[in-house]
């Protein structure tokens, strides 16, 4: 089966997917929880860091082209700053957005977080808020949109409905699209609204609920897998759909096929750090697989893996057709989380994703030739200034330049291999370069520390991070643990038992 899935990924191809729905824009905004305000018993959060990033249909596009698919979005944004950066954000992630309209009557949709830090670390939401209209599209935005999605869709292979309830997914706009897309003989999928009435979507190929939504469209209840079955195929029946889908978080997913096949697609146990866009991943991959000619069975198997390894990530993160053929083929993909030595490229995306669930980034670097107890300590505390930490170490190469050519005693797979082996460590990354500027420069940590006994400015690289606003430490030393006072009590002890060796021969 795996083999099967792995040809399937292989000959995905470039499908076009049209993705109709409602536009949102994510703010984050975090910084240090300080302490209760006076001026009210308020958390006090001193902001140090913004981002943008793409929600709800405009998500889905995103994990789309991370797959290889050339997605186009369909929706609206309001004449603001907010769709303005809608807009730009589109274009960078290279995703059609000619048929995103403005409507001048309703803001952008934007959820705003606030989340602080305690003592520099662990970022927690404090607030969200949101602002929006709720309100259906009107007759003439409505109208406009619809004109451009029937322009589009002669040549998209499948179209895609996100519907998060803020006012795109009408009624009337979900009936045309369905007709107009069954003229055209293009398959349907819904990822529908919690609680909403289901028969909107009548005539969809299928869609998507996870185990809530489905509850609340049925009146069932899902306590096991197979509780599902039943739910999944009153929804086919009762809206015309080739096939009701649920997804089950852990437990898979199940089908229910219009043919009369039922089927509960099990997955294997993951190691979860975040929930955030699995749905929207197997949405966007079920739809892939559907416009490449798979069947609905293995459609969903796929969407079992890479919903999987969506969770593995931290934040909403894009998985790969490489990623999803390596775990097929029972090998870790090297970007994974799980592996944590790392090259640059790959661990400058996992450091991305980890920002995208806030996290505070420490990074150190050194030889690390003969790992110690002092290393040791000074890596545990390294760890507490902050959620995540790299360690860089110089090449073997390197080393030979700063030590001489006697060093490094341990090579540089072994010495990546110990540190990796520390539970304080996050990644382990080798570089070339006499100085870790050009990884400051890429990952742009929080915090770079350094132990021993060096000054501020002996911190090689405190210039670059305190360039961008980061902080700079100095760790702890732990007096009388060194290599260089290892190696020379191993000399010591060698050349003393060749003594010893001599006189007894004498």
């Amino acid at each position: 089966m795996s083999r099967d899935l792995i040809s399937l990924v292989n000959n995905l191809g470039s499908p076009k997917v049209l993705v109709i729905g409602d536009v949102i824009l994510d703010r984050y905004t975090w910084g240090d929880a300080e302490r209760v305000s006076q001026e009210a018993p308020v958390i006090l959060l001193r902001a140090d860091k913004q981002e943008h990033r793409l929600g709800g249909a405009a998500n889905v596009c995103n994990m789309l082209h991370g797959l290889g698919a050339r997605p186009t979005l369909a929706g609206v944004v309001g004449d603001d700053s907010d769709g303005d950066q809608v807009r730009d954000e589109l274009r960078r992630a290279e995703i059609g957005c000619a048929s995103v309209l403005t409507d001048t009557s309703r803001p952008t949709t934007v959820k705003e977080r606030f989340l602080g830090r305690a003592q520099q670390r662990h970022p927690h939401q404090v607030l969200r808020v949101d602002r929006e209209v709720r309100d259906p599209l009107s007759e003439s935005m409505e109208a406009g949109l619809l004109s451009a999605i029937e322009k589009l869709l002669p040549e998209q292979d499948i179209v895609l409905i996100s519907d998060y309830a803020k006012g795109v997914c009408t009624t009337r706009m979900l009936a045309e699209v369905i007709q107009l897309a069954q003229t055209s003989g293009k398959r349907v999928l819904v990822d529908p609204v919690r609680g909403g009435d289901y028969r909107r979507y009548r005539g969809a190929s299928s869609m998507t609920p996870n185990r809530l939504e489905a509850s609340l469209a049925t009146g069932g209840k899902i306590n096991c897998a197979a509780d599902a079955l039943p739910l999944a195929r009153r929804l086919c029946a009762e809206l015309g759909l080739e096939a009701g889908i649920i997804t089950l978080d852990k437990e898979g997913m199940a089908l229910a096929h219009r043919d009369g096949h039922e089927q509960i697609f099990s997955t294997r146990t993951r190691q979860v750090y975040d929930i955030t866009g699995a749905g929207d991943m197997v949405l966007a991959v079920i739809g892939m697989c559907l416009a490449a000619g798979a069947s609905y069975e293995n459609a969903l198997r796929l969407a079992n893996v890479a919903g999987g390894l969506e969770v593995e990530k931290v934040g909403c993160a894009i998985v790969t057709r490489e990623e999803i053929i390596a775990d097929l083929g029972g090998t870790r993909f090297q970007a994974d989380v799980s592996g944590k030595n790392l090259d640059r490229d790959s661990l400058a995306r996992e450091i991305s994703r980890r920002r995208d669930a806030w996290q505070r980034i420490v990074f150190t670097n050194g030889c690390f030739d003969i790992l110690h107890a002092g290393h040791v300590r000074y890596l545990q505390e390294a760890h507490r200034h902050g959620d995540c930490l790299i360690v860089a170490i110089n090449s073997d190469s390197s080393v030979q330049q700063i030590k001489g050519s006697t060093r490094p005693i341990i090579p540089q797979a072994d010495r990546a291999s110990m540190l990796a082996a520390l539970e304080t460590v996050d990644y382990v990354t080798i570089f070339d370069e006499p100085t870790p500027h050009a990884l400051l420069h890429l990952l742009r940590p929080d915090v770079l520390i350094k132990g021993g006994t060096y000054s501020h400015d002996q911190v090689v690289g405190w210039e670059v991070v305190e360039g961008y606003g980061g902080q700079v430490v100095v760790g702890c030393e732990v007096k009388g643990l060194s290599t260089t006072a290892i190696l020379e009590r191993i000399r010591s002890a060698e050349q003393i038992e060749k003594a010893n060796e001599s006189r007894a021969a004498a």
